[in-house]
């Protein structure tokens, strides 16, 4: 699990949403580790040791 349920709670109730369905957490651990494969690809195709923002 990359994404912390803890933080994506907060940050739910922070803009007025108060309950997360079952599979929400799981999908969005899913996009962030897609996101984070595909920076570091970025990254590597550059020839970096380094993952920057712009590979986000």
């Amino acid at each position: 699990m990359v994404t912390v349920r803890t933080q994506v709670k907060d940050l739910l109730k922070e803009n007025e949403m108060d309950n997360m369905s079952g599979d929400f957490l799981d999908r969005l651990d899913e996009k962030v580790k897609q996101m984070i494969l595909d920076a570091v690809r970025r990254a590597k195709e550059n020839g970096r040791r380094t993952v920057m923002g712009k590979d986000v």
